[in-house]
């Protein structure tokens, strides 16, 4: 089998620094170009330019003992990023460019501008590595239409990938098969405690399972709805869900209106669960049902000391520059869906003799009350903070790089919950997509864990003009 030689281009490093590690028994060759561009961007305090450096960090660690020899005859990648995971070990070499070549690109194309020179180089890489089979690994996609139109063998950096297609993201939601009970019902215990039914199963089905996810019958005249508590190899404990869209169960005024809402509650409700995430399109009600079972657990139950509340500041349209004021007050045009949302959370009705009747004054104490208790911040100044019994909302997460996310998620503290929000069809920021995002990779990394949840909601319940613009539009 033909040696790989994978050429790899700055963007690579820039969005992944650990790539040169991610290519298995591949050599890597890197071109002087690639190391003076990751020069002129580590400046700053961006994303990239962290990348920047932690590449050059990683790149310095595989030189510093290494000869000139050496670095002629290629560095061995010699490192397992996952020590559970062989497939992860990187076991190839990594070249650099240590002399010049002849160029190779046709006249049209300047060799001095940065994307030339690595189309070049690749091109007389032939020469050099004649028994391998050279590829050039870029994520500039007009890069990879220039490199395929010279003929040069070029791929995607695919390696940041969560999963192959979005379809296969985990939904939170199992429909059970019709023929269900029939196998798993032989060997089945049920028990009360403190006033939740439990169910103690035994079968093939229950490997596929993952802690919290909800399960439901497809039969509609006797429905079944539980949650997977636990799972060992092929035993579940079940428990019945809470039925939210029952007008007596209210969540501070707010029912479920669908499955799902419901769903979505219980894991917002159960203080045993310290990691949310919700997705859906626009209207399905992510931020209201969120924002309300945070009122309920902070205010009412005394849970939590606040709720904070943040979001990436990427603007669909132009930026508008600079914003006046403080911290808080920089953030508040970026926080409009709370703010719209807190007005349907707080609305009273206008005749006394309703029972959600309250006064002017009322509402107004309310509204300082509620004030009081959500606190808006920026992603900007979270990295060092520790978070202590905090109710965390971090809306529009898709826009949210896997790093990004782990930085935020790793400020909890004791008692703390985080709840992610989010559409992942409806990503803003550059170089991101559905299956790269951070809230994607943080949904498929979590799902194994006990303490954490998910849910896909799926009907728009914002209004019928708002459904029909998601779906046809």
């Amino acid at each position: 089998m033909t040696q790989r030689l994978f050429v790899l281009d700055t963007n690579v490093l820039m969005h992944d620094p650990s790539a040169i590690f991610r290519f298995q028994e591949h050599d890597l060759f890197l071109p002087m170009m690639v190391l003076e561009e990751l020069d002129n961007n580590k400046k700053g305090r961006s994303e990239v330019a962290r990348n920047a450096r932690q590449a050059s960090r990683f790149i310095e660690e595989l030189i510093v003992d290494a000869g000139q020899e050496q670095i002629e005859a290629g560095i061995i990648l010699n490192s397992v990023l996952t020590s559970d995971e062989d497939d992860n070990k990187s076991s190839g070499r990594l070249f650099f460019q240590t002399r010049s070549y002849e160029a190779a690109l046709p006249d049209y194309l300047p060799g001095s501008l940065p994307d030339n020179n690595i189309l070049g180089t690749t091109l007389a890489l032939s020469e050099k590595f004649n028994t391998h089979d050279i590829t050039l690994v870029t994520k500039d996609i007009n890069l990879r239409i220039k490199a395929a139109a010279l003929g040069i063998k070029v791929e995607d950096y695919h390696n940041d990938r969560v999963l192959e297609d979005v379809d296969l993201l985990y939904t939170g939601a199992i429909k059970l098969k019709e023929d269900f009970w029939d196998q798993h019902a032989r060997e089945m215990d049920s028990w009360l405690e403190e006033g939740r039914t439990f169910y103690k199963l035994h079968g093939p089905e229950v490997k596929n399972w993952h802690p919290n996810a909800f399960i439901s019958s497809q039969d509609e005249e006797q429905p079944f709805e539980a949650l997977v508590r636990t799972i060992d190899d092929d035993t579940a404990v079940i428990e019945t869900t809470k039925d939210y869209q029952n007008s007596t169960r209210s969540v501070w005024g707010i029912n479920a209106r669908n499955q799902e809402q419901s769903y979505a509650l219980n894991l917002l409700m159960d203080p045993e669960i310290d990691f949310v995430s919700l997705i859906g399109m626009a209207g399905t009600g992510k931020t209201l049902l969120t924002l309300a079972a945070g009122l309920e657990q902070t205010i009412e139950q005394q849970l939590y000391s606040e709720i904070l509340m943040t979001r990436v500041t990427v603007p669909v349209g132009e930026d508008i520059g600079f914003l006046p004021g403080t911290e808080e007050e920089k953030m508040t045009p970026w926080m409009g869906a709370l703010m719209d949302n807190l007005e349907v959370l707080n609305k009273t009705e206008s005749d006394p003799s309703d029972s959600s009747f309250s006064s002017e004054w009322g509402q107004a104490a309310t509204n300082d009350l509620i004030a009081n208790r959500i606190k808006i911040r920026s992603i900007n100044f979270m990295r060092g903070r520790t978070f202590l019994n905090r109710y965390i909302i971090i809306d529009e997460a898709q826009n949210l790089t896997s790093h990004q996310l782990k930085t935020l998620i790793t400020r909890s503290g004791p008692g703390t919950k985080i709840v992610c929000l989010g559409n992942i069809a409806q990503i803003d920021t550059p170089y991101l997509t559905e299956t790269t995002s951070g809230l994607t990779y943080v949904i498929d990394r979590f799902k194994r864990w006990e303490h954490s949840g998910h849910i896909t909601l799926i009907r728009g319940e914002r209004s019928r003009l708002a459904d029909f613009a998601s779906e046809a539009l």
